[in-house]
This record gives C-alpha cells, structure tokens and sequence, in this order.
C-alpha cells in the first residue's frame, strides 16, 4: 500500500515522541528545572501584616520635651526585638542633658528601648558619669521611665562621689527633683 499524501504520516510523530520520550524527557526537565531554589520559609504571606524588622550598625535615638533634646542614645547595633516597638542594642552610649544643662554619660554593653512606652533599660556594665557633679554611678541594670522622669535600678548600685561611696541593693532616682531613694542594704563611706 503506498501512500499518495505524505500528509497522512504526520500521525507518526506524536507517536515517535511517545515511544522515544524515556529517552529525551530526563534531560528537558533538568533543562527547565528553575534554578536557585527559594525556601518555602521566606515566602511572604499577604494575608498576615508582614514583620517590621531591622538590623542596624550604629543608631541614634533621640527624646525630646518640648523641642528640647534631653536624651541622645547611641548604639553600635540596634535590632528589633518582639515587635518594631521593641529595640535591643549593643554598646550603648547615651547623653542626658537635664533642666540646667548639666549633662550625664551613661554607658552599657546592652540596652533596649519600648518606643510606645518611652521606656529605656540598660544591661551589664551600667557607668553613669556627672561631670557637673564629679560622680560615677555602677550597676548592671538600669531602667528609666521617661513619662515619669525616673531612673531606677533594682540591683546593686555604687555610687562614688570626691568625699563618699554609697553602697545599696536599689536605687529610686528623680530626674525631675534630683532626689535619690536606695534600699536594700545602704551603707554609705565619707
């Protein structure tokens, strides 16, 4: 039987591709396999709120009242914690200037600031210097509660003065007033 139309072998093809496919299929897929395989981890969902979160090397935080700078906080690193309103930070270097422009240093290894809250904690090797005062306060926690305008420490704090050493196991501190309150085992050297 010999075909007039050559048209009507065109039915061979798919079935050659059918038969030969073990042989060719292995190598198109590997061809159009995409490249640089993302991890199902990082892909964004667009239903929830996506996270706000950042890593920075060497921040400034800035409080003010009333247009006035009272605190600058400078950090080496500062890093979003639980939410965009939590930051922690390492080497924490921050500058307090009160009503009379005395200004206070105050360095620690770490800290955190509660942005809603105004609400600043330093961690580990806590050094307040006042210049204006010649004293250096020592402790390894310290919190201060800007809408109150106090600095408290809950652990051990050394204060040391030109004539005076204070020892306690806490310190309440007034910024407003200037007025101290320790507890926990005062002892005081003049």
């Amino acid at each position: 039987m010999i075909l007039k139309n050559p048209r009507n072998l065109l039915w061979l093809v798919p079935v050659a591709l059918f038969i030969t496919s073990p042989l060719w299929k292995p190598a198109l897929s590997a061809f159009l396999k995409p490249r640089g395989g993302i991890d199902p981890s990082t892909k964004i969902n667009f239903d929830q709120k996506p996270e706000q979160s950042f890593i920075m090397d060497t921040i400034t935080i800035t409080m003010s009242d009333y247009g006035r700078e009272k605190w600058i906080v400078n950090a080496k690193q500062a890093f979003t914690l639980k939410s965009d309103q939590e930051i922690g930070m390492t080497g924490v270097d921050a500058l307090y200037t009160d009503e009379d422009s005395n200004k206070t240093n105050i360095i620690s290894d770490e800290g955190m600031y509660y942005v809603d809250m105004r609400h600043l904690v330093l961690i580990d090797n806590v050094i307040i210097r006042k210049p204006s005062e010649n004293e250096e306060m020592f402790t390894d926690l310290l919190h201060y509660y800007d809408d109150r305008k106090m600095a408290v420490s809950p652990g051990d704090v050394e204060i040391k003065g030109k004539d005076y050493t204070i020892e306690a196991g806490r310190m309440d501190y007034n910024l407003a007033t200037n007025a101290y309150d320790f507890s926990n085992g005062v002892k005081v050297d003049l």
